[in-house]
């Protein structure tokens, strides 16, 4: 009897899988004309991921129950390279996973509400040092905090997030497609300001707003790092500690005025 009559494809390795979707991928990449971008997961500690937007994208997802039980199908898909192109556009993310065939996996994220982003900005306003120091999130507990919540943050919701994959499989987020999840947060990884181009909305714009002005470089220069087990419910990373307030200006400076010294009696 043959393998067709249970229901169930032959067993294929990984190696067959990635040599069968590297032949399918060179003959899209001659019509396309672009290389393929493959994931790769080069260092071995547990997590896939080791920055801030990396971490924070999968932490993201991976609290919500729509998502949460259908994840950890593809880390191994990932780790092991089985995502060989992905590319991130303005609210989409187009990959090609090697599995029994070479599946494409398409997503969709919805901009970001305007409402949403004026608030993330308003509340971060004069807390964000250098756009270098954002893109690397070497930023004060409280900020990580706004930027990473839930319901205000800037990371998406599973309503705003459509997903598609080639597969057969019927279920929403595929091993393929959870692969692929994981592949952004790998990607961010190396380019985080991708992240900002998947989200629709510019970063520049969390350094300074219209009523305070440019926002000082020097506010991150001098901060201190805590350990990351200190915060580890901001997803355990180096944070940096709120710059302490700078003195106020006397009356006199802020005049544009100066004082004559008293003299002395006598």
């Amino acid at each position: 009897m043959a393998w067709y009559d249970y229901g169930f494809r032959p067993y294929v390795s990984v190696a067959e899988k990635k040599a069968n979707a590297a032949r399918e991928l060179a003959k899209l990449t001659k019509r396309t004309r672009r290389a393929p971008e493959p994931v790769l997961v080069t260092h071995r500690r547990r997590q896939i991921t080791t920055t801030f937007w990396g971490t924070a994208w999968c932490r993201n997802l991976e609290r919500y129950s729509d998502f949460a039980n259908r994840l950890p199908r593809g880390r191994t898909y990932v780790r092991n390279g089985s995502v060989v192109d992905l590319a991130i556009a303005k609210g989409k993310v187009h990959a090609y996973v090697a599995g029994s065939e070479l599946y494409t996996v398409q997503i969709e994220i919805a901009p970001m509400a305007k409402a949403r982003w004026r608030k993330v900005v308003g509340r971060c306003t004069g807390r964000i040092g250098s756009l270098v120091g954002l893109l690397r999130g070497e930023l004060s507990a409280d900020v990580l905090t706004v930027l990473s919540d839930a319901k205000d943050g800037l990371f998406p919701e599973p309503k705003e997030i459509a997903l598609k994959c080639s597969c057969p499989d019927w279920a929403g987020v595929c091993k393929h497609v959870a692969a692929v999840l994981y592949g952004v947060g790998t990607r961010l990884d190396e380019k985080p300001e991708l992240f900002f181009i998947l989200r629709q909305v510019d970063q520049t714009e969390l350094l300074a707003s219209a009523t305070s002005g440019a926002v000082s470089r020097s506010r991150t220069s001098g901060a201190k790092r805590l350990a990351s087990d200190k915060l580890a419910d901001v997803f355990g990373i180096d944070i940096v500690d709120e710059p302490s307030a700078a003195r106020r200006a006397s009356p006199a400076s802020r005049a544009g005025t100066s004082v004559a010294p008293r003299r002395r009696k006598g």
